[in-house]
């Protein structure tokens, strides 16, 4: 089965009265025979793609979630079509087909193994296909069974419901990886060309400046990989005209956040300090002379005049920076010839490819300092933003700030905000989480145990009791299905 993503260029050579109303982006499947029926009835291949195109209007507005369902999907219907199961059949044959499908991916070829994460994020794909396909009225079954769970979240014991076919893993903080704060030290000092102690290292990298500064704005700021990277000059939030412990607001652009959902969060003011001295110094430096030229692959260059923290004139038009898309922002060239995105190489071209400088950084340490030291990737600082800010918040680190702040009368309606949430909320707004859930389970993950039990430490009131009790709540958790 072919999976090709759809573009509309040259739209208008091909005999049709309109342009089709297909997003620009949006996969596709074809069978091997590039056909679409048989005897004039449509081929399942024809409802998966019906179903792709609504995703945008079913809450999944961006390319790379359409192309992971799609991928996905696709691995579901070959394996059908390789046994000769009608994917929009009778329900035992897919439930048998289900269980065949669980044990080729399991136990199969070591080329088709997936592990649980994997299993559980496509299965749940499969689902929410013939779930919208049963609504449609397009399958006569499907072949998933679900039973009632419970979840504990602010509200109290919620029902949910759990699709039997994924996986139930362990739930310590092993799972979701994060680098307690020596080890993101030690993650930072490398990068920037340092030994441990702080002494200059004998590595001799490029771009340490650039490297250290936005490896530093991650952990302080929680975005993800594809923010940070397509991150404009423009975009980044100017200093305070003194540095304060209260952190600085930090909104994103739609176009770059996962699911397009605009959402603000914050960065410390060090880090933020840190990305300006570079866009000055090491940049400013790269950058002078060159005249930027991006790859034809991405399109003609768009040039900016006249431009603010808002937005500026692109080809003569005035655009705001939020509605530019990521391939749009490769494309920006500012009045002086330089890329518009924050990051670049040494011939002042962008820089995307942050997982590789962070992944040779973390082996480098391994190799050279620390043995345990783990392998770093954009992600894993984003879990170490969210466990040191949920460490912060629950010991009263940014709400002190804030009512420092606030008698100083400096960004009163932050500081309110601060001293008013409670802490989990805050930490729900600055992750872009849609729901309170989301984020409690996701600290589940984290070894949030710690946190409170080093509270109890410092108020002196850790006790044996104490342990007794907070060990069996954990123990408690894991017979909870999630």
């Amino acid at each position: 089965m072919h999976l090709i993503f759809y573009s509309r260029t040259g739209w208008e050579h091909w005999e049709l009265g309109r342009q089709p109303l297909i997003p620009e982006g949006m996969p596709v499947l074809i069978d091997e025979d590039l056909a679409f029926e048989d005897d004039g009835v449509p081929r399942p291949t024809v409802a998966a793609n019906r179903w792709l195109r609504e995703l945008p209007l079913n809450g999944a507005r961006s390319r790379r979630t359409w192309k992971n369902y799609a991928q996905a999907l696709r691995c579901w219907l070959e394996f059908l079509a390789r046994i000769g199961v009608d994917p929009l059949g009778e329900r035992q044959p897919l439930r048998e087909a289900l269980s065949a499908f669980s044990e080729y991916r399991f136990a199969g070829p070591l080329e088709a193994r997936w592990d649980e994460g994997t299993w559980d994020q496509n299965i749940n794909t499969v689902a929410r296909f013939y779930a919208w396909a049963d609504d449609e009225g397009l399958c006569t079954a499907v072949p998933f069974t679900y039973q009632m769970v419970r979840r504990y979240t602010e509200a109290g014991v919620q029902l949910a419901r759990r699709n039997t076919a994924t996986v139930r893993r362990a739930k310590p903080h092993v799972t979701v990886k994060y680098l307690e704060s020596d080890f993101l030290e030690l993650f930072l000092r490398a990068l920037a060309g340092l030994r441990p102690d702080g002494e200059p290292d004998s590595f001799r990298g490029r771009h340490l400046g650039r490297n250290a500064a936005m490896g530093a704005l991650v952990p302080s700021s929680g975005l993800r990989a594809q923010e940070f990277t397509h991150l404009l000059t423009y975009e980044l939030p100017a200093l305070p005209a003194r540095s304060s412990a209260v952190p600085v607001r930090f909104p994103l652009s739609a176009q770059i956040t996962k699911g397009k959902k605009p959402r603000e969060t914050w960065a410390s003011y060090a880090p933020l300090a840190d990305v300006h001295q570079y866009i000055e110094l090491d940049r400013a430096m790269l950058t002078e002379g060159r005249r930027y030229r991006p790859d034809p692959r991405l399109g003609e260059p768009l040039v900016i005049t006249e431009p603010d923290w808002e937005g500026g004139k692109v080809n003569g038009r005035r655009v705001s920076w939020r509605k530019l898309t990521l391939k749009e922002r490769l494309r920006l060239v500012t009045p002086e010839g330089t890329p518009a995105i924050i990051a670049v190489q040494s011939d002042g071209t962008p820089f995307t490819d942050w997982a590789t400088v962070f992944r040779r950084t973390s082996q480098r340490i391994r190799r050279n300092f620390e043995k345990r030291f783990p392998t770093v990737g954009p992600h894993v600082l984003r879990h170490t933003f969210a466990m040191a800010t949920l460490e912060k918040l629950v010991k009263g680190h940014y709400q002190r700030a804030a009512a420092l702040v606030a008698d100083a009368g400096e960004d009163a309606a932050l500081s309110l905000y601060l001293t008013k949430t409670d802490p989990l909320m805050v930490l729900r707004d600055l992750l872009g989480h849609s729901s309170v859930t989301t984020t409690e389970i996701y600290i589940q993950r984290l070894d949030v145990q710690r946190i409170y039990r080093e509270l109890y430490d410092e108020a002196g009131k850790y006790s044996g009791q104490a342990v007794t009790e907070a060990d069996a709540e954990f123990n408690d958790e894991e017979d909870v299905t999630w």
